[in-house]
C-alpha cells in the first residue's frame, strides 16, 4: 500500500499513527498508536491499513534504540504484514515496503507472518533519472536506516548529488513528504554536496510541512540518525 489515493478516512488514520511515531521519536511513547491497536476492529480494519501504510516506520523508535516493542503495537504492526501481501502485479514500491516490514520483525527477533521473502527486483530503479530516483526513495524512505544494507540503499548510495538535486527540486515545487524522504536519504549518503545545507534544508522543510506528521516522521528520524541514535 502507498499513501497516495488514500481516502480521507484512512489518511486521518494514517496521520494518527504517524503523530504516535513522532512522539516516539522525540522521546515520549506510542501511546496513540496503542489506542489505536486497541480498538483495532480486524485483520483490514482502517487502523491495519494505515499501518501498513506507514510500514516499517511504525517500530522505527524502537529499531532505533535497540528496545522491544510494545506486544499490541507489534501484534498490530505483525497483522498488517499478514494481510496485506504484496501481488504478483504490484508496484515495486509496495514490495519493497513489504520487504521492509518483514525485516524489521527479523531484527526485533519477531516471527514473521508466512514464507521467507527474499530481496524484491531493484533493477527498475538503477536506471531511473534522478527526478524518479528521489520520487521513489522518497517512497521508500523507512529503508533508509544505518547499516541495513539493500539495493535500494546502494543505489541511493551510489548517487547522493542525484538525490540531493532532487531534495531541491521538491523543495521548489513544495513537495514537503518527498523533500523530507529525500532529506533522510541524504543523512546516510556520502558525497552529498555541503553547499546543500541539508540541516537547515530538513529545517525549513519541517517548518514549511505544517502540522502533517508524515512530513515530521522523516524529518525526525533523519534528526536521529544524523546525531548516531542507532543501536
Amino acid at each position: 500500500m502507498e499513501q497516495s489515493g488514500t481516502s480521507p478516512l484512512l489518511l486521518g488514520t494514517v496521520q494518527d499513527v504517524a503523530s504516535g511515531v513522532v512522539s516516539a521519536l522525540r522521546g515520549g511513547d506510542h501511546a496513540r498508536v496503542a489506542d489505536l491497536a486497541a480498538v483495532d476492529g480486524g485483520a483490514h480494519s482502517l487502523v491495519t491499513a494505515a499501518v501498513r501504510v506507514v510500514g516499517a516506520d511504525l517500530l522505527l523508535p524502537d529499531v532505533l534504540r535497540g528496545t522491544p516493542p510494545d506486544d499490541a503495537e507489534l501484534a498490530l504492526f505483525t497483522k498488517a504484514v499478514q494481510a496485506y501481501p504484496p501481488r504478483r502485479d504490484t508496484k515495486p514500491t509496495v514490495a519493497w515496503s513489504h520487504w521492509a516490514m518483514r525485516r524489521t520483525l527479523r531484527r526485533l527477533d519477531a516471527p514473521a507472518p508466512g514464507r521467507p521473502v527474499g530481496e524484491p527486483d531493484g533493477s527498475w530503479l538503477i536506471e531511473a533519472d534522478w527526478q524518479f530516483l528521489t520520487q521513489q526513495l522518497a517512497v521508500l524512505a523507512a529503508l533508509a536506516l544505518p547499516t541495513q544494507d539493500s539495493t535500494v540503499f546502494r543505489v541511493a548510495r551510489s548517487r547522493p548529488v542525484d538525490v540531493a538535486r532532487g531534495f531541491v527540486r521538491a523543495v521548489r515545487r513544495r513537495d514537503w513528504q518527498q523533500a523530507a524522504g529525500a532529506g533522510r536519504w541524504l543523512t546516510l549518503l556520502p558525497g552529498v554536496p555541503d553547499t546543500l545545507g541539508l540541516e537547515a534544508g530538513l529545517d525549513f522543510v519541517e517548518l514549511m510541512g505544517g502540522d502533517d506528521p508524515r512530513v515530521a516522521l522523516q524529518v525526525e528520524a533523519a534528526r536521529r540518525m544524523r546525531a548516531g541514535a542507532f543501536v
